[in-house]
């Protein structure tokens, strides 16, 4: 069957039809990573998104219920060069299976290099990726849609209730679930923490019932700015309880306390993005799914930059020792990529008081 994917500015690539028939719209972004897929895939911070996988042969190893980062995919779109057809035996089926199970669109034999090359050049855009519109008609859909940075995508990914997870006498642990991918619950209860899941609406009052020993503020999508409540939620919780934000949960920190945050032209989306330490000089290469970032000019006296992008010299982490609250833009989780970051939990935990021991049962 066939597919087409056309571009805000006029552009149309036609190509094979991958999962699900259908048509969606979405923010057209890249991921530079060469293994990870499924993870990348079911990352909550794609939401409202169609997203190129810059790698040229996508599901040579499967896909399998283990490797997902949420419950089913949020994003709006998958664009791959080559989707392998069979994966090994024993996996629970190849890619387009896989996208047909979730309802996500696709497309594949389509030139991911050339598009790569767009957006680096454009920035991201607005696109259609169709098996059912002609391109006149998904240039006219195009027309009608609105900016993906005008809407609150948190709301669409947060929990709906409040969720515990974790050892009943394990360290206890807020989380403010802002679109959390669960390989960052995986680390906090691979280190003995009773983790309590708060929706991205929870007021700080609520959190702060729960008694916990620090709050993590979690991965998500979209403009930080856009999640407002959840700024006066951590303006609130700054100070009383020991804090650390991760990507979204970084920005949003970075906003509560007086700073600002601004879009990229292409965002930092993959598992080979250097950072630098300023403390010590040392460079990790990390994983990364964002397209904001925090505005260093605009941060308040008391308010340290920790971490820089060594490609760009854009902020990568936040520290405030008054309020011992500290922040990353990377997803030192990772899942996909290299886990050298994996630490700053045991610093989270350090600062929250708790007793850091690792257990062998990892959330499912």
């Amino acid at each position: 069957m066939k597919a087409i994917l056309v571009l805000e500015d006029g552009s149309a690539f036609e190509g094979k039809a991958l999962g699900a028939s259908g048509t969606a719209w979405g923010e057209l972004v890249f991921n530079t990573g060469m293994t990870g897929y499924q993870e990348v895939i079911t990352d909550p911070s794609y939401a409202g998104q169609i997203v190129i996988l810059t790698y040229p042969l996508i599901g040579n190893y499967g896909t399998r219920d283990a490797f997902s980062e949420s419950q089913k995919p949020v994003l709006r779109g998958v664009v791959v060069r080559e989707a392998c057809e069979r994966p090994p035996a024993g996996d629970d089926g190849n890619l387009d299976d896989y996208l047909k199970r979730c309802c996500i669109v696709g497309i594949e034999r389509v030139d991911t290099r050339l598009l790569t090359k767009k957006i680096r050049s454009c920035g991201v855009m607005k696109a259609v990726l169709s098996t059912e519109l002609d391109v006149r008609d998904a240039r006219e859909m195009l027309r009608r849609q609105p900016e993906l940075g005008s809407q609150d995508l948190v709301k669409q990914v947060t929990s709906k209730g409040v969720r515990v997870y974790g050892e009943e006498n394990g360290i206890p642990v807020a989380l403010m679930d802002f679109g959390v991918k669960h390989n960052i619950l995986r680390c906090l209860v691979r280190r003995r923490c009773r983790v309590t899941v708060f929706p991205a609406d929870a007021p700080a009052g609520s959190v702060l019932e729960s008694r916990p020993a620090g709050v993590l503020l979690s991965n998500g999508p979209g403009d930080p700015k856009k999640a407002g409540y959840a700024v006066n939620t951590v303006r609130e919780l700054l100070g009383k309880v020991p804090v650390f934000g991760i990507c979204l949960g970084h920005q949003i920190m970075a906003l509560a306390l007086g700073g600002d945050t601004y879009k990229l032209r292409f965002g930092h989306r993959g598992s080979n993005h250097p950072v630098r330490d300023l403390k010590n000089g040392r460079v990790f290469i990390t994983s990364q799914n964002h397209g904001y970032a925090v505005d260093g000019a605009s941060l308040e006296k008391g308010v340290e930059v920790t971490f820089v992008n060594a490609n760009d010299g854009t902020v990568e982490g936040l520290e405030v020792p008054k309020f011992r609250a500290f922040s990353v833009q990377f997803h030192p989780e990772a899942s996909p990529g290299p886990g050298d970051t994996e630490y700053l939990f045991d610093e989270f935990l350090k600062l929250a008081g708790g007793e850091v021991r690792r257990c062998r049962r990892i959330l499912q």
